[in-house]
C-alpha cells in the first residue's frame, strides 16, 4: 500500500481507523483520500485498507 506517497507493507487487511493510529495520524483532525475517494470520518472504522489501495492523508494546520 501506499500512504502520501511511500510505499508501506500491510500483511493483511486493517481499518482505516487503526492505520492512522499505527501511523500517527489523529483521526480527528486529517481528511484522507482512498483510491482517489474522499472517506468520511464516519466510515474510518468500517473502511478496510488492503495492500493494493492508495491513501492520501491531510493533516489541518491551525495557525493565524
Amino acid at each position: 500500500m501506499t500512504i502520501n506517497g511511500t510505499n508501506k507493507a500491510l500483511s493483511e487487511q486493517i481499518a482505516l481507523s487503526e492505520l492512522l493510529c499505527q501511523e500517527g495520524f489523529q483521526a480527528g483532525k486529517v481528511a484522507v483520500e482512498l483510491n482517489g475517494e474522499v472517506v468520511p470520518k464516519t466510515a474510518y472504522g468500517t473502511t478496510l485498507i488492503s495492500e493494493s489501495d492508495k491513501l492520501e492523508v491531510v493533516s489541518f494546520v491551525g495557525g493565524g
